[in-house]
């Protein structure tokens, strides 16, 4: 048991995977907690008059030393002695941390795992949504009926509402894996019904498209779209596409699993219209390592939102995202006949309910099926 002071504090080095306790040697009861994120709090631990085991947060190391933690140690210690209960009925470990501490560990600990888009779509309901609801709440004494206030003001938009009762699942299941509460209050509540967005463009739409797209035969972003319509890739993985992923003999584009939704390394062959494409790209861009260079040189391109409404305005196109290129793709490949599997498989989907939004249009497909042996029956029948 070590004696704590300022070097050993700072040189406890974290617990990835839970939180980790060091007692002092010299003044018993004296401790500090340090975080998966690195966070340290000095608190004390003892038996009240009633012998229950109890502990008290006295503050954060950098707000306070370690010499002024343990004097206030000292002094609480002291209190208990005489019968006296600091804590005064505090709950143990879980009422130490709030949710600004739990919103701030669970983007340092488990944003590292999410998807730049993803982490930013959780930074941004934490800031708006969540934290000015509950974050002067203690994690321990968030109720259900707190969560389930927040999601019904949000009623009025479903997706919204639904993402963050899933976030808040998140942090406190992972709360619990910490020790901060015994049970998670968002898990459970029933989710609002989503309208799904059914937008990707007809024969008539993708030829306007197309022929406003080759009025620029020069412009870098304009590439970008046919590339998405081409291969039904996602912007993501387009815009941070590398030339090195791309094997021309063999007609491959290999995504490396970094850029992939689903963290996996992924084999998409590449049709010869799309590969033509990259072929009159690589005239533009060969000293880039990037498919689509940004205009600071080692870096992709990122705006392409100004020149997607201008061709849209051309193509007299409304209500089209640069996402429904991807739904384009997938939408024409089923309705020309290809299975919901291997569409799946050529999107990335690791999930056929995914790929079953779909479905609807592969009706025409499934009937020519069902006449075949219909008409064999003709034939043998006379």
């Amino acid at each position: 048991m070590p004696n704590l002071t300022k070097r050993f504090v700072e040189s406890i080095i974290p617990d990835p995977e839970k939180l980790s306790q060091h007692w002092d040697s010299s003044l018993k009861g004296f401790g500090v907690i340090v975080l998966p994120s690195g966070r340290r709090t000095y608190c004390i631990q003892y038996r009240n008059q009633n012998r229950v085991l109890k502990r008290l947060k006295i503050g954060v190391h950098g707000q306070l030393t370690t010499e002024e933690a343990r004097a206030l140690a000292r002094k609480h210690l002291a209190s208990t002695a005489h019968g006296e209960d600091p804590s005064q009925d505090k709950k143990e470990i879980q009422a130490l941390f709030g949710m600004q501490d739990l919103a701030k560990d669970y983007i340092e600990r488990h944003g590292q795992k999410k998807r730049e888009k993803s982490l930013k779509e959780d930074q941004k309901l934490l800031k708006n949504i969540i934290m000015p609801s509950l974050g002067s709440v203690k994690v321990a004494n968030v109720s259900r009926r707190d969560v389930e206030g927040l999601h019904l003001r949000l009623k009025d938009t479903p997706y919204q509402a639904n993402r963050a009762v899933s976030l808040l699942s998140k942090m406190f299941t992972l709360a619990i894996s910490w020790g901060w509460r015994l049970d998670n209050p968002a898990q459970g509540i029933e989710k609002y019904q989503e309208e799904k967005r059914d937008r990707w463009l007809n024969d008539e739409e993708l030829q306007r498209l197309w022929s406003v797209l080759d009025k620029y035969p020069e412009n870098l972003t304009g590439y970008v779209f046919k590339f998405l319509l081409l291969t039904g890739a996602r912007k993501s993985e387009a815009l941070k596409a590398t030339w090195d992923q791309f094997d021309f003999e063999k007609g491959i584009w290999v995504k490396p699993s970094h850029l992939t939704k689903q963290k996996k390394k992924e084999y998409l062959p590449l049709s010869d219209r799309a590969l033509s494409l990259l072929e009159s790209l690589k005239k533009l861009t060969s000293e880039s390592i990037y498919l689509f260079p940004g205009r600071k040189a080692g870096e992709p391109l990122k705006e392409i939102k100004k020149f997607w409404a201008t061709v849209l305005k051309e193509a007299k196109l409304e209500d089209v995202r640069v996402h429904d290129l991807r739904h384009t793709h997938a939408s024409h490949l089923v309705s020309s006949g290809l299975s919901l599997t291997i569409v799946g498989k050529l999107l990335g989907h690791t999930q056929a309910s995914t790929t079953q939004r779909y479905a609807h249009l592969a009706d025409d497909s499934l009937r020519k099926a069902t006449e075949v042996f219909g008409n064999k029956v003709d034939q043998l029948m006379g």
